[in-house]
């Protein structure tokens, strides 16, 4: 990857569109839109300006398409650098071709995830704001689209820069004393303490909101499992609010796993209804449990549905068996036929839930409680949702061990220059998540889950 290239790429997702945009970022931006984009009225492309022309063959002057070229000039485009963007019809021919044009007029293909790196090396955003610029395109419901919205405005990565500067200044008073401690007094244990304390108690506010963050930049992996014919998927069709899998009285009816997404205040619920836990009658339903299974051990939280109108069958209680220890709500499903399975299951661990998938009371039971344990409950705040990846809980989880240790040197009385290498990492794990102390293999593989246009 060369940063000092022009770059192209198609910035609209394929298919057929009023409008299509294929961007160009770099030095030689204007000139290779001025090869490929005839205005209609003469001049040239100046800064935060639109023009409507033509597109046109850069070898034979050919006109392809009715098209608007829009110019951002640097510093003050999304990478820093000058930007064109041209707006063409959006049927693949025109797009495709637009972009060969493009190319071959002296730009080359972006790679994903380049522009907005430029950005990130151009001092447009922060390396948090950049990770929400991929968050806030795979937002998959309004809830998450706010909170990458909090993220890109930058709000974290002030916060950071905020205690960087402030511990920076700490450690500077420090080092200046161990290097010249006659002329460099030992500064004062109480600042720094209270430094240290304030730190800690910023970086836990930060990490106590991560796992909320993460259920609405992911979602949570859910499995409904349990016995043939306890109403799985009459709860997964209640849940989505439509007919998605099959309802049979017929024991085996579900053979592979059926999916679905439903939001549940704002976070997005991955649903798989599994085949019926138990001793399998061929080969098809063989294959159908062993994935029921493997679900259930990849599930976030499982959802256990018994038929509690009955006592407890040999299946129902290896289902019980197997989903011990995890994550899980059992729904005592069909009260309105009977209660004859509560004695069992009192006082076994997991949420119990007795109803019935038929009444809405239930499901909104369900939906809370599936709120409870997946993130906490209640309606997440997007503004609070500022650590939502691995990447920046470790980095912030690192942060604070070292401010732990650091408070604890402190209140030890040992001698102040041994802050200076727990103050060094906190610092090194703040710029790992703003980006000032990552490395290039960090930088490939963030922007490598970029599409290519951003």
């Amino acid at each position: 990857m060369q940063p000092d290239d022009t770059i192209a790429a198609i910035a609209t997702p394929p298919g057929v569109a009023a409008v299509a945009i294929v961007r160009i970022s770099g030095t030689r931006a204007r000139d290779v839109a001025h090869a490929c984009f005839v205005p209609a009225r003469p001049g040239p492309l100046v800064r935060a300006h639109m023009r409507r022309g033509w597109l046109r063959d850069p070898e034979n002057g050919a006109k392809l398409d009715d098209a608007l070229a829009v110019m951002f000039a640097a510093p003050h485009s999304y990478t820093g650098e000058d930007v064109v963007e041209l707006h063409v019809h959006g049927g693949a021919g025109v797009v495709g071709t637009c972009l060969a044009h493009v190319l071959r007029a002296g730009a080359r293909l972006a790679a994903p995830g380049e522009f907005t790196r430029r950005a990130f090396v151009n001092g447009r955003l922060d390396l948090a704001q950049a990770e929400a610029v991929a968050d806030l395109i795979e937002a998959q419901s309004k809830a998450a689209a706010a909170a990458a919205v909090a993220r890109l405005d930058g709000a974290l990565g002030r916060g950071l820069s905020e205690l960087r500067d402030e511990l920076l200044a700490r450690l500077v008073e420090i080092e200046a004393h161990v290097d010249y401690p006659d002329e460099v007094p030992e500064p004062a244990r109480a600042p720094l303490t209270q430094t240290v304390k304030a730190h800690i108690a910023r970086i836990e506010a930060l990490l106590s909101a991560s796992g909320a963050a993460r259920a609405l930049r992911d979602g949570i992996e859910c499995a409904i499992a349990g016995p043939p014919n306890a109403g799985k998927s009459s709860l997964l069709n209640a849940l989505v609010e439509a007919e998605r899998a099959i309802v049979s009285d017929i024991p085996g009816t579900t053979r592979d796993i059926v999916e679905d997404r439903v939001v549940v205040d704002g976070v997005v619920l991955r649903l798989r209804d599994t085949a019926g836990l138990r001793t399998a009658a061929d080969a098809i339903e063989v294959e159908g449990v062993s994935r029921a299974r493997g679900a259930i051990e990849r599930a976030e939280l499982v959802i256990l549905v018994i038929d509690g109108s009955q006592p407890l069958s040999a299946d129902a209680r290896a289902a019980l068996a197997a989903t011990a220890g995890r994550p899980r709500i059992v729904l005592s499903n069909k009260a309105d036929l009977g209660d004859r399975a509560r004695a069992e299951l009192t006082g076994l661990d997991g949420t119990l839930i007795a109803g019935s998938v038929r009444r809405p009371d239930t499901i909104a039971q369900m939906r809370a409680e599936i709120a409870r344990l997946g993130w906490g409950g209640g309606v997440i705040d997007a503004q609070r949702a500022l650590v939502a990846n691995a990447r920046q809980i470790d980095a912030l989880t690192r942060a604070r061990v070292s401010l732990v240790h650091a408070r604890e040197t402190l209140a030890s009385d040992m001698p102040i220059d041994m802050l200076a290498v727990d103050l060094r990492a906190a610092l090194a794990a703040y710029g790992e998540v703003t980006g000032e102390t990552v490395t290039e293999e960090v930088l490939d593989g963030i922007f490598s889950r970029f599409c290519v246009g951003k």
